[in-house]
């Protein structure tokens, strides 16, 4: 068994000893090459993925954004129609001083205002609502 075991070690000491060679100028500047190519190509791939996780992320918060300036359109719509709707009725109870006719166009004219400041809320709020993209 000893017999087998020594050109074994003999054999394994020469195949190590001879991976410590230097290679030629030639074989060097080939392995930069590729190993600059391959961290070029990585670097590209890191870029690209980099890149997409960013723009999924933007969708995201463009989605949100959107969302926002939508709720803020609804809730001043709201605002709006609460206001004239206040209006509407102080000018309602402000009427009932009046008598006949001047009370029924007193009436007449809240109600037109009311229409008029509900119609002008109501574009401001599609004017203000964003369509996604």
């Amino acid at each position: 068994m000893r017999k087998y075991l020594m050109p074994i070690f003999v054999v394994a000491a020469l195949a190590l000893a001879g991976c410590n060679k230097s290679k030629s100028p030639e074989d060097v500047s080939k392995d930069v090459a590729k190993a600059e190519q391959k961290a070029n190509n990585e670097v590209t791939k890191s870029e690209e993925r980099a890149q997409s996780a960013l723009d999924k992320s933007y969708e995201k918060v463009n989605d949100q954004e959107i969302k926002f300036n939508n709720d803020a359109a609804r809730q001043g719509y709201n605002v709006a129609i609460a206001k004239a709707d206040g209006n509407r009725k102080v000018a309602l109870a402000t009427c009932e001083s009046q008598s006949g006719d001047a009370q029924r166009v007193c009436k007449g004219q809240a109600e037109a205002d009311f229409k008029t400041a509900r119609a002008d809320a109501r574009v401001s709020a599609e004017a203000a609502v964003e369509k996604r993209k």
